[in-house]
């Protein structure tokens, strides 16, 4: 029996799981990290933690799945996107790494757009502009803010490849993840020469990029007695959080689109070939699939936002849930769906943590509008539903507009668990919406690029073929959507209204 590991770096936890090449899961464990927050704004973790964590889940999944090392035949990497891993001469960890959350590179980002020559010529570059949560201006952070550190520096490694270095001994990263540390040529495949030299920075600096599916390494002796296998086994490139998830819900051919209701909410399309919005609302990055690209719209408090609300104003709820051994946000979407469809005229701005696509502003803040006597629990529930979905929309309107065929849309993350929030989606985005088998994320999309990248399929687009399938659909609701047509126009539009406002109180509140 040939077995599969894929071994996904998240933000709060590493998670790995070991398939067969059938894409059977015979085992999963995830190993749980801290984050810290040095400064209001500022977001690290200790890499030491994240190789640990893979040691430690490895050997649990082996246990578990009382599956023998000698099995085991590929590993494929996925990670958060977008941190920075500082490494010394000798490949020491210089300092904590910067993540993905972390708000501290708005001068950078300025700067990067300014060398660049304007934020037109920096998407031209790289087809992105400049965002705080990127790789590059947190390289140019520690050279204008830490010089000690940088002068040290000899290699910068994003989560997953530091891993991979722990794990093969190995300076490598793989494309669709490189996309996302805005030095990459988007539509080469490669570092981008002409930002480097803009940005004085040596290429020296950077990791070789491999395509998603390609070795990229074998485990080291060390690393294989660390966690009970034998060295040799391939390393394939893996791929980015969103790039893995998105081969884990076979999200790998035109016209099939995901929607993944997570913390965040991910829009995600594949395409055939590089399409940029010359907005830079949305990014455009390399694909795990070789010679593919994708568009990707991201709203940071999708499931984040009625998170906030259960933990904020569902205490009865949580009571009564646990009382009855249900899940609490059962009782709120059962809440939510007495109300009627738009909440008689609430609307909620789900900007919790400011907002990516399609404002790319740090400022928004979230607010309910609207409210009157009429309005109970029920009511600010579904807006709360409603304006998430609202903003996943705004992803999915600009990905239409940019003439990216939508003709399957695929739901994952917690939006996906409910009845009541899948008709939500179907009714806005105006078409049906489907669930597939499986629901394992990025661990199980890299575990597929480890089997085809080490001979059980002879493409990524066979292997996702012969694993993953559609197991339901929910179709529209025509008069609902008909409804949200005319709603939705206000939605974008109470945004415009309140954005210098915004800014205002952001300022009010930094000057205390």
């Amino acid at each position: 029996m040939s077995v599969y590991l894929g071994v996904d770096i998240g933000t709060s936890g590493t998670k790995t799981l070991a398939i067969r090449e059938t894409g059977e899961i015979l085992a999963s464990a995830t190993v749980e990290y801290p984050l810290s927050s040095p400064q209001p704004g500022w977001s690290e973790q200790a890499p030491g933690d994240w190789w640990n964590a893979t040691v430690s889940s490895i050997q649990q999944v082996l246990a578990k799945g009382q599956i023998d090392p000698h099995d085991v035949k590929g590993i494929g990497l996925s990670g958060q996107m977008h941190g920075s891993v500082f490494l010394d001469g000798s490949g020491e960890v210089i300092r904590p790494a910067l993540l993905w959350n972390d708000q501290r590179t708005t001068a950078e980002c300025a700067e990067i757009e300014d060398r660049a020559g304007g934020r037109a010529a920096l998407i031209q570059m790289v087809a992105n502009p400049a965002l705080t949560g990127f790789t590059a201006p947190k390289i140019l952070w520690l050279r204008n803010h830490e010089p000690q550190h940088f002068d040290q520096v000899r290699q910068v490694l994003l989560p997953k490849d530091y891993v991979r270095y722990r794990l093969t001994g190995e300076f490598a990263t793989e494309v669709s993840d490189a996309s996302g540390t805005l030095l990459l040529d988007v539509r080469n495949r490669c570092w981008s020469s002409e930002l480097l030299q803009r940005l004085d920075l040596d290429p020296a600096l950077l990791p070789q990029v491999y395509e998603s599916v390609e070795v990229s390494g074998t485990l080291t002796a060390a690393a294989a007695q660390a966690m009970g296998l034998p060295s040799g086994i391939p390393v394939v490139g893996g791929g980015g959080d969103q790039a893995a998830s998105a081969v884990g819900n076979g999200i790998v051919q035109r016209g099939v689109i995901s929607a993944t209701m997570g913390t965040s909410g991910v829009v995600f399309a594949h395409s055939d070939e590089v399409q940029i919005d010359p907005a830079g609302r949305v990014h455009t990055f390399c694909h795990a699939v070789p010679g593919k690209w994708h568009v990707m719209g991201c709203v940071l408090s999708a499931g984040g936002s009625f998170q906030w609300f259960r933990n904020q104003f569902g205490a009865a709820e949580i009571e009564a849930a646990k009382a009855q051994g249900i899940d609490p946000y059962q009782l709120l979407t059962q809440a939510a769906a007495q109300a009627p469809v738009g909440s008689e005229g609430l609307y909620f701005l789900p900007y919790l943590t400011g907002e990516r696509t399609p404002h790319a502003d740090p400022h928004a803040r979230a607010a309910w509008i609207g409210l009157s006597l009429r309005h109970g629990k029920g009511h600010l529930a579904r807006a709360v539903l409603e304006g998430a979905t609202y903003a996943m929309r705004d992803c999915l309107e600009i990905i239409r507009d940019m003439d990216i065929p939508v003709e399957q849309i695929r739901l994952s993350g917690g939006g996906a668990r409910s009845e009541f929030w899948r008709q939500l989606q179907a009714d806005i985005y105006g078409q049906p919406v489907v669930l597939i088998n499986a629901e394992e994320g990025p661990a199980y999309g890299v575990a597929l690029l480890a089997a085809t990248g080490t001979g059980a399929y002879s493409s990524i687009e066979e292997a996702c073929g012969a694993t993953i399938r559609v197991v339901s659909q929910t179709a529209v609701d025509s008069a609902q959507r008909a409804a949200y047509n005319t709603l939705y126009p206000m939605y974008g539009q109470l945004y415009r209204s309140l954005k210098s406002d915004f800014a205002t109180i952001s300022k009010l509140v930094q000057n205390g």
